[in-house]
Parts: C-alpha cells; sequence; structure tokens
C-alpha cells in the first residue's frame, strides 16, 4: 500500500487563488439597465439560483435590473415551504425564494407571465412571492424588446 506523505486539508484550507481578480470590476453608469430572463423549472438545476445572485449582483454594480419569470421560470416566483410556507425543509431549501425577495428589498423588479402561472402550472397570482408583478403573456416580448431598445445586458437563463 502507498504510503501519503502529506498532512490531510483542513477547514479554512485554499485549493484556489480566489483572490486573484484577472478583469476590472465594471460598475454601470447612470441609467444603465439589465435584464435576467428565467426559462428554467425552479430547484431542477443550479442556473436558476446562480443567474437570481448575478441579478443581485448587477443591481450591487448599479444596473437598474429587471428579472423576468416566463415558462418554467415562473415556478421560482411561487410561494413554497414544508410543512408550512417560508418554512425551510432542508438547508438551502428555500434558496431561490430568499433571493427574489432580496432583489425585490434592493430595487430589483421581478415580473412573472401570468399565461405560464396559470395555464402552464396551475397556480394564481396569490401564489407569487409579494412584489412579484404578474403581466400579460404578450408582455413577455415586449418586456425583452424595451430592454434591447434601451441598450440593456440581456442574460437569458434556459434549461431544458
Amino acid at each position: 500500500m502507498p504510503a501519503i506523505e502529506h498532512a490531510p486539508h483542513k477547514d479554512g484550507d485554499c485549493f484556489v487563488n480566489y483572490e486573484n481578480k484577472v478583469f476590472e470590476d465594471v460598475k454601470a453608469k447612470p441609467g444603465e439597465k439589465a435584464l435576467i430572463t428565467f426559462h428554467t423549472v425552479a430547484n431542477e438545476g443550479s442556473v436558476g439560483f446562480v443567474n437570481l445572485l448575478q441579478a443581485t449582483r448587477l443591481i450591487r454594480k448599479g444596473f437598474e435590473t429587471s428579472v423576468l419569470l416566463y415558462g418554467p421560470g415562473v415556478t421560482l416566483g411561487v410561494q413554497r415551504g414544508f410543512p408550512r410556507l417560508g418554512d425551510e425543509a432542508f438547508p438551502g431549501h428555500m434558496n431561490c425564494n430568499k433571493q427574489i425577495v432580496k432583489i425585490l428589498e434592493e430595487g430589483g423588479k421581478v415580473y412573472a407571465c401570468r399565461f405560464a402561472l396559470q395555464a402552464l402550472y396551475g397556480y394564481g397570482e396569490h401564489n407569487l412571492i409579494p412584489g412579484i408583478t404578474p403581466i400579460n403573456p404578450q408582455d413577455v416580448l415586449d418586456l425583452t424588446l424595451i430592454a434591447r431598445r434601451d441598450n440593456a445586458f440581456i442574460l437569458n437563463s434556459w434549461t431544458l
């Protein structure tokens, strides 16, 4: 059996140089906007949560930030919890909900498509996290076109 000749790693050790930032820390110029779109199922992968973190970061960089939940993305904006609404059944269970609340508290706007909410997933507007604005399905395209017209940074989140 081969001998291990180094001490085991311990909490607090680093495997990478996380302090080495390669690119400048970009900040928004006055009036710059960002739109993050979500066509992803809540809690089915990391893309929803990661891009909610990106939305929060864009707000903190000074961008007027909007989040668009459409298709399966509306499931990110539904109130959840177990056994009661707001209860975290296990650590991380409420990450997306908590991040959406943080986005709203920090001045971001969150929109959810009414068609996807009701027709696709059987939810009503009362199921949304307070502060999310329900929109007409035709507004999904118009919100994106407005962002394009305004030269906003657009990040599209898709998963199948």
